[in-house]
């Protein structure tokens, strides 16, 4: 069971999980050549717990799927999943194809949908090692904290330095970045939370999750910018806001947070958000 330990000052809460300390050594780590077994490809099913969904063919727990999700096994909270993005050790969501991509966000909103009575629902990506993953296969990840626990996230921040305005979403870089290049995606309706969400609305953010997470693959391979990631490997994370008015956070781990950032709360941005947007937009 997890355990919850508040702040009575701040209101802020820690998560005791020492079953996270048993998890198995960063997939990152191997040397090129060595093979370990991935729990999570197609063949391995048995490696993971028992799976709780799937997209595509095929019999639980066996082989053929396109999407999988299963319970972690190194849980942070009493209801922990993992979202196994397809079938590929390699290919990361930007890479995916779009149809696909609607395969991973079908995914998210019916585990929303499945657990949104059961507290507050947070899905979120760690791509890459620098980024917190400790498997190499992408995966999302979802959990459920009690409804009582105050979580410490931001509000959806005013759309400000507009990247691109599609048909239902717009993409942007909030005045109020904490990170180099972060990028914001919002719907243009309001009120409502992620599994709220209609078809044609997802297929939409198909494409704009696809294209800017290119975008920020595109910044850090560009060589003009190597002095802001200083040759850290590429990785992001992201995640969808839990509560109405929800949004997707884009944040690119270009740079280490260090003493100041720790000691004072307060977040050091070596880019301009408007700079970021005027770069993001100049990228085809």
């Amino acid at each position: 069971m997890a355990k919850y330990v508040p702040d009575s000052k701040t209101q802020r809460w820690v998560v005791i999980a020492p079953t996270r300390l048993n998890r198995p050594e960063s997939s990152f780590a191997k040397k090129p050549n060595e093979k370990p077994i991935c729990p999570f490809c197609p063949g391995n099913e048995a490696a993971t717990p028992p799976e709780v969904y799937r997209i595509g063919p095929g019999e639980k727990d066996a082989a053929g799927w396109q999407v999988r999700v299963v319970p972690n096994k190194y849980p942070i909270t009493d209801i922990h999943e993992v979202i196994i993005h397809g079938p590929s050790c390699e290919d990361t969501l930007e890479n995916l194809p779009i149809d696909h991509m609607e395969k991973v966000l079908t995914c998210y909103r019916d585990r929303y949908r499945a657990h949104e009575n059961d507290g507050q629902v947070l899905i979120f990506c760690n791509q890459g090692a620098h980024a917190g993953a400790s498997l190499k296969h992408p995966h999302s990840q979802l959990v459920v904290v009690p409804k009582q626990i105050n979580l410490d996230a931001l509000s959806r921040e005013p759309i400000t330095n507009v990247v691109k305005d599609n048909t239902f979403f717009v993409t942007y870089c909030p005045d109020f970045s904490q990170w180099p290049f972060e990028l914001w995606i919002a719907p243009k309706t309001g009120g409502e939370k992620f599994g709220d969400i209609e078809i044609k609305e997802l297929f939409d953010l198909s494409g704009v999750l696809h294209d800017s997470l290119k975008k920020v693959e595109s910044v850090y391979k560009d060589t003009r910018y190597e002095n802001i990631h200083h040759g850290v490997p590429f990785g992001y994370n992201f995640y969808i806001y839990h509560g109405e008015q929800w949004y997707i956070r884009i944040i690119p781990r270009f740079i280490h947070r260090a003493g100041f950032e720790l000691g004072t709360g307060l977040n050091v941005n070596v880019i301009d958000p408007s700079s970021a947007a005027e770069i993001y937009r100049s990228i085809e």
